[in-house]
């Protein structure tokens, strides 16, 4: 390491000892005979004082130093004068006589202020997103992050949990959104696509015998914005066998109890309230019931329940999956599939925080006839279903165990949990509301021979 000690782990214990810093200029102000910096990197600030008769060439030096120069400073740690302690700074009390200086690299005159109060619009935040992500609050963002995938992992690695990856290239098997196709070069005319979720792989894993998948899982949807949605998404992603909605009750509510103790040290109670759907519609107007009122709570977490199988597509005069069409139908509304499929409850369940739904699963099926009989419903024929989901239905005639499962969405989650208002907050490098990233310009125009390799000619829209 080129630097002995961070920027935010200074204090009076320290004092009289050298020590090598290395960070970011965040200020600087020149009193004359005494030139102050605070130096800034990931853990906080440090103040620098270069003095012309005890800083020598450095001091010199320090006249070029302006905001976002990167700095390597030598010096000896002092305990600050009385009457010039800062106590809204963890190393308030002392600051750093500089020995020496070295300009590790120089920095353009950044196009807004690093601090936290600059008012700064979300376009010019992205396109230098570099930037935008020294700032402490939005660095917490990701620290959050970090520690609640620390968290997950150890959960469930200690209930018995495998992480499992599955393929990011995959199968058109739309899901209710629009998929991200990825032509190939390799077999032209056709295309991989991006995952709306790995729902189908996580099935199949169950069929392999795994019992216990999770996936922190990067999925993809080609769809209208809003704040709470990106084209490319995080969600927590579980899948198990041989159980039933307890079971993942029970295992869900654990996970978020720990979350939120370790995360926020916050005690919630379980279980969460299971409220119907018709309970949820009829009662709070919505299938996404905010209980934090009813509740007096911060964190106000409940399931929704018993959702139709089914809702019917007016425009197309046909019935639609309400969730999607690998959710298992309640045992007792079997016998009402085919006579009164408006009538059939599922085995799915929404779980919501706050009035956000922040995750959905079900109990799946597992045996291809039946799983035949509700594409039937659907409008998807054998022919049909055997071309989209025809590995899924060869896998469960092969002894596919009862399984459910349930995904969160980490970056709703985490906005909630980092009090901001938007996922695009929580993402280290979002899109904008259309998609775009300002950063890297993309989507971009790809040259003519790109197109001709695989097979593609573009129709520009009039």
């Amino acid at each position: 390491m080129i630097r002995t000690h961070t920027c935010g782990e200074l204090n009076a214990t320290h004092s009289t000892k050298q020590v090598t810093l290395c960070g970011w200029v965040a200020r600087r102000r020149d009193h004359g005979k005494l030139v102050f910096i605070d130096i800034r990197d990931r853990s906080g600030f440090t103040q620098i004082v270069f003095i012309p008769n005890e800083s020598g060439e450095a001091y010199k030096l320090a006249q070029e130093l302006r905001n976002e120069f990167v700095v390597k400073i030598t010096g000896l740690v002092n305990k600050r004068p009385k009457g010039t302690i800062n106590e809204k700074l963890a190393t308030g009390e002392i600051e750093v006589l500089a020995k020496e200086l070295e300009i590790l690299n120089p920095s353009l005159n950044p196009p807004f202020e690093i601090e936290e109060e600059a008012e700064i619009t979300e376009e010019m935040r992205l396109k230098y997103r570099y930037l935008d992500l020294r700032r402490k609050r939005v660095f917490n963002n990701l620290a959050l992050r970090s520690n609640l995938y620390k968290v997950i992992r150890a959960y469930l690695g200690s209930n018995g949990f495998i992480e499992c990856e599955t393929p990011i290239l995959t199968k058109s098997t739309p899901e209710g959104a629009r998929d991200y196709l990825v032509p190939s070069r390799i077999n032209i005319g056709q295309f991989f696509a991006l995952p709306q979720s790995p729902q189908l792989f996580k099935q199949i894993l169950m069929v392999a015998g795994i019992e216990k998948y999770y996936q922190i899982a990067k999925c993809f949807r080609d769809e209208d914005l809003r704040a709470d949605r990106q084209p490319e998404f995080t969600q927590l992603d579980i899948e198990m066998s041989f159980i039933n909605e307890d079971d993942i009750f029970n295992l869900t509510e654990g996970l978020m109890k720990l979350i939120l103790k370790e995360l926020k040290n916050i005690d919630i109670k379980t279980p969460f309230p299971r409220i119907s759907y018709k309970e949820a519609a009829d009662k709070y107007k919505s299938d996404k019931p905010d209980l934090r009122p009813e509740l007096n709570n911060d964190f106000a977490f409940c399931w929704v329940v018993d959702f139709p199988l089914f809702k019917y597509n007016e425009e197309e005069k046909r019935w639609d999956s309400e969730h999607h069409p690998f959710t298992a139908p309640a045992d007792c509304d079997l016998e009402n599939l085919e006579k009164s499929p408006e009538k059939v409850k599922s085995r799915s369940y929404d779980l919501v925080l706050n009035g956000m739904e922040l995750g959905s699963g079900s109990i799946r099926i597992h045996r291809r006839e039946l799983q035949q009989k509700i594409f039937n419903i659907i409008g998807i024929g054998e022919e049909e279903a055997s071309k989209r989901f025809g590995f899924l239905l060869e896998a469960f005639q092969f002894g596919a165990p009862p399984h459910g499962g349930v995904a969160f969405g980490l970056d709703r989650l985490l906005t909630i949990l980092s009090g901001e208002n938007s996922i695009r907050e929580v993402i280290t490098f979002p899109k904008t509301s259309a998609a775009f990233c300002p950063l890297t310009s993309a989507p971009s125009d790809v040259g003519e021979k790109q197109l001709t390799e695989l097979g593609i000619t573009i129709k520009r829209r009039k």
